[in-house]
């Protein structure tokens, strides 16, 4: 699925495990005049109660896309009571500042490309969102025209995502190699989402 929004091409791959209707992966994005907000969450376990969780994050971030990020994650963490806990990874670019801040729990991977090809990979914070307050980390950078960021859940083994395979600027690209060369190979919900700031 790709989208050209007017600052940030966005393309994304996501196929549930091998053999399962539902995938426990759900994302959500938006772009307005001011910024650019992307979050992907993966619920723990997999199947219908895994998709509830991360569904019921993504419905959370779809009403408060502006708060800060802090803020979107205490909510976010609101709306897990009682359910299955999620990991959950959320990137944002302001447009006016040209900065781009990001948090991840558990293992949603974030890699950032700049535009020589230098690759940055985050080390999430261990744990899941499940109800109860925690510790967050929040990263920030300049986002510079022709960047690219990767977001992806722990069905995309990141030594997959290769500077071979992740060398083009054109994000559909980027999606439709990795679901050609692994697209088979799923041991779990799979969502890799490709994202190039213009």
């Amino acid at each position: 699925m790709e989208s050209e929004l007017s600052k940030v091409a966005v393309s994304i791959y996501q196929k549930a495990k091998k053999g399962n209707y539902y995938c426990g992966d759900s994302y959500y994005y938006k772009e307005t005049d001011k910024e650019f907000v992307c979050a992907l969450a993966d619920g723990l376990g997999s199947g219908e109660l895994a998709s509830d969780s991360s569904q019921a994050v993504m419905d959370m971030i779809e009403k408060y896309p502006d708060l800060s990020i802090e803020s979107i994650i205490k909510k976010c963490n609101e709306a897990l009571l009682g359910k299955r806990g999620v990991v959950l990874g959320i990137l944002k670019i302001d447009f006016y500042q040209n900065t781009y801040s990001y948090s991840s729990i558990g293992n949603i991977g974030v890699i950032t490309i700049d535009r020589e090809g230098h690759r940055s990979r985050n080390i999430p914070l261990a744990g899941y969102l499940a109800g109860y307050p925690r510790k967050l980390r929040v990263s920030h950078g300049k986002a510079e025209e022709g960047m690219v960021f990767l977001m992806f859940s722990d069905g995309v083994h990141d030594r997959k995502l290769s500077a071979k395979h992740t060398s083009t600027r054109n994000v559909k690209v980027i999606t439709e190699q990795y679901k050609e060369f692994y697209g088979e190979s799923r041991d779990d919900d799979t969502t890799l989402i490709a994202l190039k700031y213009k």
